[in-house]
């Protein structure tokens, strides 16, 4: 009887299926959604915060230009655990709060926790030091460059609550959705607000905890993206957000111009106090088909 009942145990994992060995040992492929969902926007292919790459197994057991992020066995002390329960600092993502939640971050933990069963030849590849390479897309150098310094803020639940002026900047969805209005205005780098407060035209200017803010050369990579139309990382550039409403800050450059930027002004424009070149306005008006810009007013600032 004793024997029947511990070859009955010896085969209850199997017989209990994936389900329940899944709570003990997490596959990789779960653990990866988690990372290219909140992580691989600053930690991937081309663009790896600090070195580290967390978009394969390998990369992330290889970790990053201050180590290993990851101690097998030992999720405690793990420093990527530690980033993302917010025991190290800046916590991970960065984009938050919100952060993982407590089932996603025991995900993890128990994924380090697994990789302590296995042997060190398993757990090392090949070579940890070469993470596989792949071409970043277009847009993202750009991530690499907004998301570190603007997300803190700009995200739902950021350093100042609510994302302020309802601007969101994690993720190329956000940054160009015009609903409330364009902050990106494809193929017009001069009329996108965006590129305006990075460069000081629009007040406040941006990053928001500057200076020191953006050096000239991410400025112009920033630029020229949106001069290329804004595209995605599949090189997809986006559609012009025709209608939508813009709000941009500048200098009067010649007659209704706002940094070399035309505009377009109609009977209907209305245009506050006796306004003259050099001085600092503020313009309010929307997108029209060919990417110009109407003003329906023009005021000093």
């Amino acid at each position: 009887m004793a024997t029947w009942i511990l070859v009955l145990l010896g085969t209850l994992p199997w017989l209990l299926g994936p389900t329940a060995a899944h709570a003990v040992e997490p596959a990789w492929p779960e653990v990866q959604e988690l990372f290219t969902r909140h992580c691989v926007i600053c930690h991937g292919a081309g663009l790896a915060s600090q070195g580290l790459r967390l978009d394969s197994r390998e990369s992330v057991l290889a970790g990053g230009s201050n180590g290993p992020v990851v101690v097998a066995g030992n999720p405690d002390d793990s420093e990527l655990m530690r980033r993302i329960r917010g025991q190290s600092l800046p916590r991970m993502p960065l984009t938050g709060p919100p952060y993982l939640n407590d089932a996603e971050t025991a995900l993890i933990a128990d994924w380090i926790r697994a990789l302590g069963a296995q042997t060190a030849a398993d757990v090392a590849p090949a070579d940890a030091a070469s993470p596989p390479s792949a071409e970043p897309g277009p847009f993202s150098p750009v991530a690499a460059i907004l998301v570190p310094r603007c997300a803190t803020c700009h995200s739902p639940n950021g350093r100042m609550g609510p994302a302020p002026e309802g601007f969101v900047a994690t993720s190329y969805e956000n940054l160009l959705d015009a609903r409330e209005r364009a902050w990106i205005v494809p193929g017009h780098p001069l009329a996108s607000e965006l590129a305006r407060r990075i460069r000081g035209q629009s007040l406040p200017r941006m990053p928001f905890d500057g200076p020191p803010y953006l050096g000239e050369e991410d400025i112009e990579i920033v630029e020229n993206w949106i001069a290329a139309g804004a595209p995605n990382d599949q090189g997809q550039t986006a559609p012009l957000p025709v209608g939508a409403r813009v709000r941009l800050g500048g200098t009067l450059s010649g007659r209704w111009q706002l940094d070399g930027l035309p505009l377009r002004v109609a009977p209907g424009t209305r245009i506050r106090e006796n306004l003259s070149l050099g001085q600092r306005v503020e313009v309010r008006g929307w997108v029209e088909s060919d990417g110009a810009i109407a003003a329906e007013r023009i005021r000093s600032r």
